[in-house]
């Protein structure tokens, strides 16, 4: 049996957009990009499943992109606050499954949220948050929030737990974080929540969870 491609909306082709149009194309999904700049949906007809003209910040055009058959709608329309708005409105109203907005301020954000937004994104506060991190924890190599308190972080495994057992390590008691994975660097082999006398090396990656600031503890061990 073929799963059909999933099929997202991307409301407004600007940098964001845009480069969200693509990257859910180039994943596999089926992609209608709308904006209402000429120029720019020529710019990604190509690239796009279809690419339309039309204001997303009226009612009638948002009705004829049946947005209740997508799995997904994602809304980035520029600064000003007024057309995201109203592109919610309107998406919400026609059914929408799920909406992902692109907030513009704080204050943007509660107003989405209150229409029922799924999720209010920030890009550029997501990307400095990320590249400070980066630059603070370089051991750090990926990083996941999974809910306002807890995360899943891949960390390189210090120096300091080299040779030791998990049991030994006593990761739980010490920094209140829970090892759910470990990957070897060099194999690529992962070990699914491994038993108390697994060893640790340099070689191999943790996969940890727990909550922000007993991560950031973890993070500076050596």
């Amino acid at each position: 049996m073929i799963t059909p491609r999933k099929h997202y909306v991307v409301l407004g082709l600007g940098t964001f957009g845009g480069a969200l149009a693509v990257q859910l194309a180039e994943n596999g999904c089926r992609v209608t990009g709308v904006d209402v700049s000429q120029s720019l949906v020529e710019a990604y007809k190509d690239q796009l499943y279809e690419a339309v003209i039309a204001d997303a910040s009226d009612r009638s055009a948002v009705e004829q992109l049946e947005v209740a058959n997508a799995d997904a709608v994602f809304i980035s329309l520029g600064e000003d606050l007024s057309p995201s708005l109203l592109a919610t409105l309107h998406v919400k109203e026609a059914g929408a499954k799920r909406i992902i907005v692109k907030g513009l301020t704080n204050e943007h954000g509660k107003i989405l949220r209150a229409l029922g937004v799924e999720r209010v994104v920030f890009p550029e506060i997501e990307i400095a948050r990320t590249l400070a991190d980066q630059i603070t924890w370089p051991n750090v190599l990926d990083y996941v929030p999974i809910d306002p308190e807890y995360s899943v972080v891949e960390i390189t495994v210090p120096g300091a737990l080299s040779g030791k057992s998990l049991l030994e390590a006593d990761l739980r008691r010490r920094f209140k974080i829970w090892v759910i994975g470990i990957k070897d660097a060099l194999t690529g082999k992962f070990h699914m929540f491994p038993g108390p006398d697994f060893r640790f090396n340099e070689d191999q990656l943790l996969v940890v969870v727990g909550k922000q600031d007993d991560l950031n503890k973890f993070r500076e061990v050596k």
